[in-house]
This record gives structure tokens, sequence and C-alpha cells, in this order.
């Protein structure tokens, strides 16, 4: 009978630690959506910053080409 009831014990111990890894996983997948939705922003903002960047560049380009051409 004792055998029986440490056998109960080590079930029971063994369900609380899967339901806690369960948990801590769902915790853990959750963060990797916010993460990942999080990086995606951010890859968005810097694609935006880049294409801002070739704009500005280009419009500087162009007024230096049109200050070369005064000097001309």
């Amino acid at each position: 009978m004792e055998t029986f009831k440490n056998l109960e014990n080590q079930i029971s111990t063994a369900i609380e630690k899967i339901r806690g890894l369960k948990e801590e996983k769902t915790a853990l997948e959750r963060k990797v959506r916010q993460l990942e939705s999080a990086l995606d922003e951010k890859t968005r903002e810097l694609d935006g910053l880049a294409t801002e960047r070739s704009s500005i560049k280009a419009q500087i380009e162009e007024l230096l080409e049109e200050l070369q051409g005064l000097e001309q």
C-alpha cells in the first residue's frame, strides 16, 4: 500500500510539473509572438528610414549638380 501511495505522489508531482511546463511554454510562445511583432515593426521602420535616406541623398545630389552648373 505504501508503494502505491508513493507512486500516486510521484504521478501527482509529474502532473503538476507538466502543468507548469505547459503554462511556461504558453507564456514563452506569447513572448515570442510579441517579439516577432516588434521585430517586424522595427524592420518596417528601418525600411522606411532607408527609403527616406535615399530620397534625401538624391535631393542633395540634385542640388549639388545645380550648384556645379552655376559655377561653370
